[in-house]
């Protein structure tokens, strides 16, 4: 009798392993991170059009349904359009697209191309006499690369949204903005090097988050502790430290003053508000941080935009955020390795630009 109850609470005890064995590995199969498409978010289409002549670009976030969406700007001198719309104080109605682009502040015309190709699809706020798509959109400087007299206008606007709406994929390298995007630019355009638009994205239980970024950075781009792009020597042989060659300047000289911007989306369908999505974009700025040095400038304009969109999911803002610095950090090291050129071919871009080294 004895040995029939031992055996029935060994029995018990083996059952009760088993359940908390299997709980614990679907609890840790739920919590693991894994990479997925971009495209695997729903809410987004993107839509990339360009100028191969004039070395410029524009990339369309479109939201069909409308996107909730913050701003943080860390940068000193940002080429931007409708930014207060996204200030948390006013109405949260969301927007229905974000346009990144070339051409520094003329490049903001493409938005009127963007407008007009969502208002043709009937997509907007409807006021209830007409809809009016809601648009914001922030630039890089790209005129010292390629054609300075070609730049984004409202048909390249019209175009990249058009391919967006018809399922353009999310394309990594010299795409859409990514054309003109150099990066370690302290010294000048011929110690600098080629860089892109870099996309990643990852699933984390029933959570979707990616991150878009263009990288058009003064300072240099790090990747696993390792400096994989930025300011060259001037026979163009070997890297040298950004920050370095910075402090070696004493007097009060302006660094080519406001041509770089590094511009980032994060896009989830966490269910957020345009406060919180505010606050997320500010904590993806980690990621700059921790992948470009020197960064934040007053000769940078960077920028991240946070949008929800999609079949909301609850989630806690605080892993949100910190996911996000991660993903953007992947995404920034993609523009890169996907954008690498050929030094002669990069420099036949670069126009006659007097060197600012000493």
């Amino acid at each position: 009798m004895r040995i029939k109850v031992l055996f029935q609470s060994a029995v018990r005890m083996l059952s009760s392993l088993i359940i908390l064995s299997v709980g614990a590995a679907a609890q840790a199969e739920g919590t693991a991170v894994k990479d997925i498409p971009f495209a695997a978010i729903d809410g987004v289409r993107i839509g990339n059009a360009q100028n191969d002549q004039g070395k410029t670009g524009v990339t369309v976030l479109c939201f069909p349904n409308g996107a909730k969406t913050g701003v943080d700007v860390s940068g000193g001198g940002p080429a931007s359009r409708e930014m207060s719309a996204l200030d948390p104080t006013k109405e949260d109605i969301g927007v229905h697209a974000i346009v990144l682009a070339g051409g520094s502040a003329y490049g903001l015309a493409a938005s009127d191309g963007v407008m007009k190709c969502l208002e043709e699809n009937g997509i907007g706020f409807d006021t209830g006499v007409a809809l009016v798509p809601l648009v914001v959109q922030s630039d890089i400087y790209d005129l010292s690369y390629g054609r300075s007299d070609i730049r984004p206008d409202s048909a390249m606007g019209y175009e990249a949204c058009r391919n967006a709406l018809a399922g353009g994929e999310p394309l990594s390298g010299s795409v859409g903005v990514g054309v003109g995007a150099t990066i370690g630019k302290l010294c000048g355009m011929k110690q600098s090097q080629k860089s892109g638009i870099g996309y990643h994205a990852v699933q984390l239980g029933t959570l979707k988050l990616g991150a878009v970024v263009v990288v058009n950075a003064i300072g240099d781009v790090y990747a696993h502790g390792q400096k994989i792009a930025g300011l060259m020597n001037a026979q163009r042989t070997e890297f040298i430290d950004s920050v370095q060659e910075l402090y070696r300047r004493t007097d009060s000289r302006d660094l080519f003053p406001r041509t770089n911007t590094t511009l980032g989306v994060i896009v989830t369908n966490g269910k957020f508000d345009k406060a919180q999505l505010t606050r997320i974009a500010a904590q993806a700025r980690n990621a700059y941080a921790r992948s470009i040095n020197p960064v934040g400038t007053l000769a940078d304009g960077d920028t991240i935009y946070a949008s929800s969109c999609g079949v909301p999911v609850d989630a806690d803002i605080n892993v949100v955020g910190t996911l996000a610095a991660e993903v953007m950090a992947k995404a920034i090291e993609n523009a890169i390795v996907s954008s690498k050129m050929d030094d002669a071919e990069y420099l036949s871009h670069c126009p006659d630009l007097p060197t600012t080294q000493e």
